[in-house]
């Protein structure tokens, strides 16, 4: 329902829960203090709860939310004795209260001591907050880590050699459009809230299951296995026609295969059934592993190690596959087994278990509402992709009319997209409709019936309006 906005979406919903429940457990502790204490040990019993169940969590854990409770136990019945007296209507003592009685024990506070009080303790929260995270850093900062490794060259390695050049053909040629997906724009979809902070030093990938031989890796032992760099097109089964959520770049990484095969892979093992080390499950058929493909466990993107968000120490790429069941992030365990045996976090939720990549192709300038001039030429070009199959040729439509040939950039695998290119001059003033379509490798069209992206990819023509003056 939110899209990529969901984790935005979820962490709204935690604070305002989050902030009505505090009001309630203030309100009653204001009456019993027992009684809000009591509040809090369940907000602590849930927090702990939750820390103990998440993967690879340890006692060390459970230290912020067994503090926050003693902090927040302690700043309630602070607050709670400086609470001003109850008064009636007209402003003077509770008429359920003798006169004698409301003085007696300690004097009351005012009101602007008692909010001076629970600013105080706001204040000390965030700085405890905020000291807990300094501290945290300073205990384990993984993008330092990130940054002090050394990859190894792959012109060296028996399986390697670098990647190709990029194609001719790429911008200027092909202006608004980019061949090349930096890191820092990559698109990403996951699980989690935060990234998760792994050591490469205590990072190991295992390999079991329907095996002759369990194999586990170190990082570094990763690193000095055969590399190779490839250039490839990653896409998110739930991009939307036209959407962002793909990117073309340079991976660096350890062949899959030949993995595979030094462990004994057993005939019966139709799945590649992978973990994360937050527990998030993914499952590849292995078919499409040992086909001769560059699926890859990946140590680095566009010439650095993986970035944090990205799967930093390793992560899985496996050419003409959606995200969902093959791109595992963070990854530390990889199981042989069959589609009978495990099923996979999003095949649960309902996603196709083995789908085919979709044809697609996209207009990236000119903009949705775009305005151009009459008697101007325009470039309009984009993107089309096809993983593992490759894009032949892509053709262009202008409000209906005949399809017009566009100009491709040069390929460099089938595992990459390809830009496209069409000048065009509008010729009337008034709104025009662009629309996109490609050709897969076989020479065979993009499908153009409109579908969403539930279950199994979209379809359909990416088009876009601009307006001639």
């Amino acid at each position: 329902s939110f899209g990529t906005a969901d984790k935005t979406a979820l962490l709204t919903g935690i604070y305002l829960v989050l902030a009505v429940t505090a009001a309630v457990i203030g309100l009653v502790a204001s009456r019993r203090l027992a009684a809000g204490v009591a509040g809090i040990a369940v907000l602590a019993a849930l927090g702990c709860a939750s820390v103990a169940t998440a993967a690879g969590a340890g006692f060390a854990d459970l230290l912020p939310t067994l503090l926050g409770v003693v902090a927040g136990g302690a700043a309630l019945a602070i607050l709670t004795r400086r609470l001003p007296p109850d008064r009636g209507d007209d402003g003077g003592p509770h008429p359920a209260i003798p006169e004698t009685a409301a003085h007696d024990g300690p004097a009351p506070v005012s009101r602007r001591r008692f909010f001076l009080a629970a600013v105080g303790a706001a204040v000390g929260a965030v700085v405890a907050g905020l000291a807990g995270r300094a501290a945290l850093a300073a205990r384990f900062d993984v993008e330092a880590r990130r940054r002090r490794v050394r990859l190894p060259s792959t012109a060296s390695a028996p399986a390697g050699g670098p990647a190709p050049p990029v194609a001719p053909g790429s911008a200027p040629v092909f202006p608004g459009t980019a061949w090349v997906t930096p890191a820092s724009v990559f698109y990403r979809i996951d699980t989690e809230l935060a990234p998760p902070e792994v050591d490469p030093d205590q990072w190991s990938l295992r390999i079991h299951g329907l095996v002759d031989r369990e194999i586990t890796l170190t990082y570094l032992q990763l690193l000095h296995r055969p590399l190779v760099e490839r250039w490839i097109t990653l896409c998110c089964v739930s991009n939307p026609v036209g959407g962002p959520l793909v990117g073309n770049t340079r991976w660096l990484g350890v062949l899959l295969a030949p993995l595979l095969r030094a462990a004994g892979v057993h005939r019966s093992a139709d799945q590649l059934f992978m973990t994360s080390v937050d527990g998030f499950t993914l499952g590849a058929p292995m078919a499409a592993i040992l086909d001769g493909r560059d699926a890859m466990v990946a140590i680095a993107m566009d010439g650095q190690p993986l970035p944090v968000e990205h799967g930093f120490p390793a992560r899985v790429i496996i050419p003409g596959l959606y995200g969902y069941v093959s791109a595992c992030k963070w990854v530390t365990d990889l199981e042989a087994t069959t589609f009978a045996t495990r099923t996979a976090f999003w095949i649960e939720q309902g996603w196709v278990q083995s789908p085919q990549v979709r044809l697609a192709s996209r207009i990236d300038v000119p903009r949705q509402g775009t305005t151009v001039r009459v008697g101007r030429p325009t470039a309009v070009a984009g993107v089309a992709w096809d993983q593992h199959v490759g894009v032949s040729k892509v053709e262009v439509q202008v409000d209906g009319g005949a399809w017009r040939r566009a100009e491709l950039g040069g390929e460099v695998s089938v595992d990459t997209w390809r830009q496209w290119y069409l000048p065009w001059t509008p010729t009337t003033a008034g709104s025009s409709v662009l629309r996109v379509r490609a050709f897969d490798g076989r020479g065979r069209p993009q499908d153009s019936v409109r579908r969403d992206p539930f279950p199994a990819g979209a379809t359909g023509l990416h088009a876009v309006t601009v307006h001639a003056r």
